[in-house]
C-alpha cells in the first residue's frame, strides 16, 4: 500500500478563478502566470485546464516554455525576466516567446542579434519596487534603440506593483509610471495588474493583467479579505490520513524537543504528512487541521515524514481517518491561506513547496 498523502487539483476551479480575473480586468487581456511549475500545481495540467480561455502564459523558465510550445500550446508566452544569455535567443525565436527586457544590457543584446527573427518585447519600468527593470533615465536610450531595431515586432510597457496588496497601494508607483513615458508621444500598451491589484484597485489600468496567485484559489490579501469572499475556489486540495494513535496523560511531551505538553488526557493521530512533503516545519501548535470532516489542530513540531495532530474532541477518529491539510470546498474546507499564517508565510510559499514525492491527481 502507498503513503496515503495526496495533492489532488481541480481544473474546474483553475478556470472558474481565471473568469473571475476576466471579470476584473476591464476588458484587458490576460497573460496566466504559471512560473515555478504553475505555483506547485503543475505546468502543463494547469496550461491545458486553461487552453481555451488563456489568452496568454507567463513565466520565467525557459525549458518550461519550450515544454508548453512543444506540447502544442499555441498563445503567445511572456518570459517574465527575459533571456539570461544571448545564448537563449534562438529558443526564442523558434518557439515565438516574448521576452521582457529589464536592462540596458538585454536591450543591446537582443537589438544586435544577427539572427533573422523579430519578436514583440516587453520593457520593465523600475517605477519603486527597485528590482528588476529600466530606471527613469534608462529609458529614452532603450526607447530609440529598439525605435530603430529590425528585431523589434512591437513593444509593450510593464511595471510591477510593490505594494498592490498593502498600506501604499499603487497610485505612488502609477505616478512615477507616467513619470517615466507613459505620455502621448509614446502610446505604448501597458501591462501592470497583478492579482492584489487586479482585486483590490478596480481599474487600475492597462491593455494586459497579470493574474498569478488567485488562479490557483488564494488570496492576494488574505489579512483582509479571504479567498471565499473573493469568489475564487482552491485549485489544490492536500490530504492524508492518520496511521498511529496514541493516549496521553498529561506531562506527556510530543515530538522533537517536546514542543507540546498535555495539560490533560489526551488522544493524538499521527498523520502521514511532514516538512519532506511541503508542510510548513515553521507550523506551531495550534495550526488548523481538518480530520474526519472536524477541525482540529497540530500539536508540536512539523516533522520531515509526519505531524501530529489532536483527537481528544474526536472520539470518532482512528488509524485511516481523512485529514485535509489545506484545501477543499469554500465552505467545507480549510483555506490555505489561513495554514499559511498560522506557520508565519504565505499560500504562494506552501503551494510552491509541495514535494515531489506527493502524488498528485487530477479531479
Amino acid at each position: 500500500m502507498t503513503r496515503p498523502i495526496r495533492a489532488a487539483i481541480d481544473p474546474s476551479a483553475l478556470r472558474h478563478n481565471h473568469a473571475v480575473a476576466r471579470r476584473h480586468a476591464g476588458g484587458a487581456r490576460i497573460w496566466s502566470v504559471v512560473k515555478a511549475n504553475a505555483y506547485g500545481h503543475g505546468l502543463l495540467r494547469v496550461a491545458r485546464a486553461l487552453d481555451g480561455t488563456a489568452d496568454g502564459f507567463a513565466l520565467i523558465e525557459l525549458e518550461g516554455a519550450v515544454v508548453l510550445r512543444e506540447a502544442g500550446l499555441r498563445q503567445p508566452i511572456l518570459m517574465l525576466e527575459g533571456f539570461y544569455s544571448a545564448d537563449e535567443l534562438p529558443l526564442f525565436a523558434r518557439h515565438r516567446l516574448t521576452p521582457t527586457l529589464h536592462s540596458l544590457a538585454q536591450v543591446e543584446a537582443f537589438c544586435s542579434s544577427s539572427l533573422p527573427f523579430t519578436l514583440p518585447v516587453y520593457l520593465k519600468l523600475n517605477t519603486g519596487m527597485n528590482r528588476l527593470g529600466l530606471n527613469e533615465d534608462e529609458l529614452p536610450a532603450a526607447l530609440a534603440r529598439l525605435a530603430n531595431s529590425k528585431r523589434v515586432e512591437a513593444v509593450t510597457l510593464m511595471t510591477h506593483f510593490a505594494d498592490a496588496d498593502g498600506e501604499r497601494g499603487i497610485a505612488w508607483q502609477q505616478e512615477n509610471l507616467s513619470a517615466m513615458g507613459r505620455t502621448a508621444e509614446h502610446r505604448l500598451p501597458l501591462s501592470v495588474c497583478n492579482s492584489a491589484a487586479l482585486l483590490g484597485h478596480p481599474g487600475c489600468g492597462g491593455d494586459w493583467v497579470r493574474p498569478g496567485i488567485m488562479l490557483y484559489g488564494a488570496s492576494p490579501f488574505p489579512e483582509r479579505q479571504g479567498a471565499a469572499a473573493l469568489g475564487l475556489r482552491a485549485a489544490m486540495t492536500l490530504a492524508s490520513e492518520v496511521i498511529a494513535v496514541r493516549d496521553l496523560e498529561a506531562g506527556d511531551r510530543v515530538g522533537y524537543g517536546g514542543l507540546f505538553t498535555a495539560e490533560r488526557p489526551m488522544k493524538i493521530g499521527v498523520v502521514a504528512c511532514g516538512y519532506a512533503d511541503g508542510y510548513p516545519r515553521s507550523a506551531p501548535t495550534g495550526t488548523p487541521v481538518q480530520v474526519c470532516g472536524r477541525r482540529s489542530r497540530t500539536l508540536g513540531r512539523v516533522s520531515m515524514d509526519k505531524l501530529c495532530v489532536d483527537l481528544t474532541d474526536l472520539p470518532q477518529a482512528e488509524v485511516g481517518a481523512k485529514v485535509l491539510l489545506w484545501g477543499g470546498d469554500a465552505a467545507t474546507g480549510l483555506s490555505a491561506d489561513e495554514v499559511a499564517a498560522a506557520a508565519g508565510t504565505i499560500s504562494y510559499e506552501l503551494f510552491c513547496a509541495l514535494a515531489a514525492r506527493v502524488p498528485v491527481v487530477e479531479l
